[in-house]
């Protein structure tokens, strides 16, 4: 065993390092962003574990189904709810809630209330646990400022007013990719240390990309400008290469790949769909994060 190898395992940019050194460069901070990013963490720990043993434990099952051993099981996007929601209220530093599961609001009771309010959907691409493609939790915290009773207009804001956003992608490796205003951050997770580490820092989308990502079984109902530029894409005229098509239709990869490869991702409003459908994209990222730039 090269045990050289194994101690300069422990000189790690840990998330949580990375979290507590952002926190020095603010004298005033008490550390409440730190906690509430713990819990986070912890929250995509644990439905990553259940998202890489669903199929074993049956967690893909209809929600309200009971086992042998007669417990009842829950479905893996339930039972994801469940934990963020948990994780959240437990960490004393949250007063507003709003799931992409959940009806109504979560206003957390006083004696566990913080000062932060957070927008998410546990598990976006659930319907894609079967056949294993990557899935993810996408996250966005905005700060309660005020001290009267929240409400939940205090989540209604535009995306730019978050303080911090972000999204855990569960595929052939767990990545933690986090934003807190300066700069897009992925962390990795290393299951042999159950931390997640520092592994693309900085992320930039190259200026160009040759990818285009769009679910063309809507095309029928695009209107003329989005049908124009997507068959610009495929035939282009200026004799460049036709872009290639990707689309995997969880929201985290499809994102995750823009990142880092560049290219556009794009769920155009359509006739049947006049505002779009992307209910927690266009409140987390701003448009201009994932568009490839001219």
């Amino acid at each position: 065993m090269d045990h050289a190898a194994d101690a300069h395992r422990t000189d790690l940019m840990t998330i949580t390092r990375f979290v507590l050194n952002e926190q020095s460069k603010y004298p005033e901070s008490r550390g409440d962003f730190t906690i509430l990013l713990s819990h986070i963490v912890l929250g995509c720990k644990f439905v990553c574990s259940a998202v890489n043993k669903a199929g074993l434990a049956k967690l893909i099952g209809l929600a309200g189904e009971t086992n042998i051993q007669g417990e009842e099981q829950k479905k893996l996007d339930v039972l994801s709810n469940d934990v963020f929601v948990n994780a959240l209220v437990s960490s004393g530093r949250t007063s507003v809630l709003v799931s992409e599961e959940d009806e109504e609001a979560t206003f957390v009771e006083p004696s566990k209330r913080g000062k932060y309010c957070v927008v998410f959907d546990p598990l976006d691409g659930s319907s894609n646990i079967d056949c294993g493609v990557s899935i993810g939790t996408i996250f966005g915290i905005y700060t309660l400022d005020h001290t009267d009773e929240p409400t939940t207009a205090d989540v209604l804001k535009p995306g730019n007013e978050m303080v911090a956003a972000g999204y855990c992608m569960y595929g052939s490796s767990c990545m933690l990719v986090l934003s807190t205003g300066t700069g897009v951050h992925g962390f990795t997770l290393d299951p042999s240390l159950g931390e997640f580490i520092l592994t693309h820092p900085d992320i930039k989308i190259p200026n160009k990309g040759n990818i285009y990502s769009v679910n063309e079984g809507n095309a029928q109902n695009w209107d003329g400008p989005t049908t124009k530029y997507v068959e610009k894409c495929k035939f282009p005229k200026d004799g460049s290469p036709a872009k290639s098509l990707r689309y995997v239709g969880s929201m985290v990869a499809d994102v995750h790949r823009t990142l880092l490869y560049g290219g556009i991702f794009l769920y155009p409003a359509d006739k049947k769909s006049p505002n779009g459908k992307l209910r927690v994209l266009y409140e987390v990222f701003p448009m201009s994060f994932l568009m490839e730039q001219a």
